[in-house]
């Protein structure tokens, strides 16, 4: 059975100073660790961010380690601290067009073992829709990531919706990452950004595209929630009935009902509980679940489906998880892989 794991996370193995380049901002480049020889230490402005391992950016190592888990193909994305929608429009372009160069070079060199997703500035609709062209037309990328906020600007504002526009007409699938966690500064201790304020962030991206009628009016846009659309599908309940009880304040610009759009967006699996992934199955259908890991971090499903494998899903569900439902969103062709 062949297996895709649509949510992955790499880096180049370098990348310029772009604090320096730029002369100014926090942005995230990369330094030689000082303490942990091998790997490399992220860092924001000046201020150290993060120690990465060499499986975030060297592709033979990724693909040994995939193999110990019978995954042949990785669909790689950005760090989504990369996005630096804060940051000059021009700047952030800039920065877009390399990271996305370094991807499109990954996915030519190893056509059957990667795919890639495009970061772009999300904060100037015409400069975001020049990059979504050139990474249909010039770079082959079947898709792009993008942020649960724009600098706090929910997804329904007008200004994004050309983006989404595009983006449909062009036939690029969307994943959607949490980032920016609302609330950060105020929960920052017990971890609470990743464990509460994530979920939190993919609902309110799902939401503002619901509401704001963004789905209703471009029903062909292939839309995915990452990390099993946090807790969108958990609280679509109480998502509903505010929908009921109140229509003057939530069905403002759209009439339809929320739950109805249950089984037209697409999520990856990565609930790490299998009676969880079972209630999203059975609301979504598998056809619309995706394998995906978050890898390399650690808060990921770092065994890579194996307590899918493990489960007594039908064996249908198991490949839509694994491959065909991909497939679907990313509007690829299996024998591409084969």
């Amino acid at each position: 059975m062949l297996k895709i794991d649509m949510h992955t996370h790499i880096l180049p193995s370098e990348m310029p100073n772009w604090t320096n380049k730029f002369g100014y901002g926090d942005f995230v480049w990369l330094n030689q660790s000082q303490n942990n020889p091998g790997s490399v230490d992220m860092m924001k402005g000046g201020q150290f961010f993060r120690t990465v391992e060499e499986n975030c950016w060297n592709p033979e190592v990724r693909i040994e380690e995939y193999k110990e888990f019978n995954t042949q193909v990785q669909v790689v994305c950005t760090v989504p601290v990369m996005f630096s929608y804060w940051s000059k429009p021009q700047d952030c372009l800039e920065l877009s067009r390399f990271l996305n160069d370094h991807i499109a070079e990954l996915q030519d060199r190893y056509p059957k073992n990667y795919v890639g997703l495009g970061t772009i500035p999300m904060q100037d609709t015409e400069l975001a829709i020049q990059e979504m062209r050139r990474l249909k037309e010039e770079l082959k990328m079947p898709g792009i990531q993008i942020g649960s906020n724009i600098n706090d600007m929910n997804l329904s504002d007008p200004q994004f919706f050309p983006i989404f526009e595009e983006a449909e007409r062009l036939g690029l699938a969307i994943m959607i990452h949490p980032w920016e966690m609302m609330g950060f500064s105020s929960m920052e201790k017990y971890w609470l950004p990743w464990l509460v304020g994530m979920p939190a962030e993919t609902s309110r991206a799902m939401c503002s595209l619901i509401f704001g009628g963004v789905l209703e009016r471009l029903p062909n846009l292939r839309v995915l929630l990452s990390h099993a659309g946090g807790s969108f599908i958990p609280t679509i309940g109480r998502i509903e009935h505010g929908f009921n009880c109140r229509p003057d304040l939530v069905a403002i610009d759209n009439k339809r009902n929320p739950r109805e759009y249950l089984g037209n967006f697409w999520t990856d699996c990565i609930t790490h509980d299998i009676d969880l992934l079972k209630y999203i199955l059975k609301v979504q259908g598998s056809e619309k679940v995706c394998l995906g890991t978050d890898y390399p971090f650690p808060l990921g499903d770092l065994e890579i489906g194996k307590f899918i494998e493990d489960s007594d899903l039908p064996k249908e569900d198991v490949e839509n998880i694994f491959c065909n439902s991909i497939l679907s969103w990313l509007d690829l062709d299996k024998e591409r892989f084969l």
